[in-house]
């Protein structure tokens, strides 16, 4: 298979909807494993011998090789065809979930995480880029609302399922499951992906030039405003329910299953509002946010009222990285897969950042400052969004 693949006579690109379908079926799996052992962490620390602090290192194992992955993936792999490098990864991660599965100690268990962290961070990176070339660009926030559709459905179902799963089969059964979701993305890649030569001159410095360039610094500063904001007040959203809102287990399941299900509307949301106004979008999401943190801070309690504006957040989140994903495709389309490692790069530090800050904010003033600085971070990014950062309309390249 070759480029041709995918474009006609007169040189247009036509939709390969089936490609994007399968890279979809990849971030699900890649996203469900790496949440799993969130649902996992009791009765693998069981087996294991370990503590639960110990075996959460298999989370924070995963996001730390993620970010390095996401900053290198692209001048390693800069000669080698993308399609090559897509299915090497979802090979990796079949590979990951069978070594967690059969791991008879935690260092076994961890080297299977890594593996994993290096799938999620390459495949992460290249994601953008690739849906760039399998559709044409008027279509693009569409193919992304798709690719983050896997995203939505691994919110949904990974950590409810792993854990009823789990008490059900056990937690290695489920691990081997993944494996075999990861098998049907395999098979679905090799068979729907085209080739997809490498573009762009991707080298080690070729990060740094990028992220030099004006645009995409100031951009990716807003990017880990929103995204520290969003993981500081989803982090803790458990204990403030549970505290504030006063609900038991079933309630806040069923608060962030409302919140799962909107997420998943908001990638389609967020490709129709992309196809009006990139500014808007961008800015609009992030000020909804906020909003909603600084009055669940200050006005929650009300179980009604906060599932709804649990929800609402859940659907204007859903709408931020197909947002930011299309954006870096028309800011930077020289170097789409550099830019892209630096927003997969952003992400992970605003996981670590809004996690930790969230966690020492809690501890020392209580849940309902987590959200009130969650809430700030939120609205000082859709000011940043709003005046510095450079967009064009949707139907303009930027």
């Amino acid at each position: 298979m070759n480029d041709t693949t995918i474009a006609d006579a007169a040189g247009e690109t036509k939709p390969a909807w089936g490609a994007v379908v399968s890279m979809s079926l990849g971030v699900f799996g890649l996203v469900g494993s790496e949440f799993l052992p969130a649902s996992l962490l009791t009765p693998i620390a069981a087996e294991l011998g370990v503590t639960e602090g110990m075996a959460g290192q298999a989370v924070t194992t995963t996001a730390a090789v993620a970010l390095v992955t996401s900053l290198l993936v692209t001048a390693v792999t800069r000669r080698i065809d993308r399609r090559t490098i897509l299915v090497g990864l979802s090979v990796l991660l079949i590979l990951s979930n069978l070594l967690v599965a059969m791991a008879p100690n935690l260092p076994l268990l961890l080297v299977g995480r890594i593996a994993l962290g290096v799938a999620l961070g390459g495949f992460w990176t290249l994601s953008a880029a690739t849906v760039m070339r399998l559709v044409p660009e008027r279509q693009v926030p569409r193919a992304l609302s798709i690719l983050f559709t896997g995203v939505s459905a691994a919110t949904l179902f990974a950590a409810p399922a792993g854990s009823y799963l789990g008490d059900l089969i056990g937690w290695r059964a489920v691990f081997l499951a993944a494996a075999g979701l990861g098998v049907l993305a395999l098979v679905t890649q090799f068979a729907a992906l085209p080739s997809l030569p490498p573009r762009g001159q991707s080298r080690f410095g070729t990060i740094v030039e990028v992220l030099s360039r004006r645009t995409v610094g100031i951009a990716m500063v807003a990017i880990l405003l929103v995204f520290t904001g969003h993981f500081a007040f989803f982090t803790y959203i458990r204990p403030f329910l549970e505290t504030v809102t006063q609900v038991g287990v079933t309630g806040v399941s069923a608060i962030l299953l409302g919140f799962g299900i909107a997420n998943l509307a908001g990638n389609y949301l967020g490709a129709f509002l992309l196809e009006r106004s990139m500014r808007f979008t961008l800015t609009i999401m992030p000020l909804v946010m906020g909003t909603l943190a600084l009055a669940l801070s200050s006005a929650g309690g009300n179980v009604a009222l906060d599932a709804a504006m649990v929800a609402v957040w859940g659907l204007a989140f859903g709408a931020v990285p197909v947002a930011w994903s299309t954006w870096i495709t028309r800011a930077v389309p020289d170097e789409t897969e550099s830019a892209g490692g630096l927003f997969v790069a952003a992400i992970n530090m605003a996981i670590a950042t809004g996690a930790a800050a969230g966690g020492f904010i809690f501890d020392t003033t209580g849940i309902e400052s987590v959200f009130a600085v969650s809430g700030a971070v939120l609205i000082v990014a859709a000011v940043t969004i709003l005046t510095v950062v450079a967009t064009r309309p949707a139907t303009e390249p930027a």
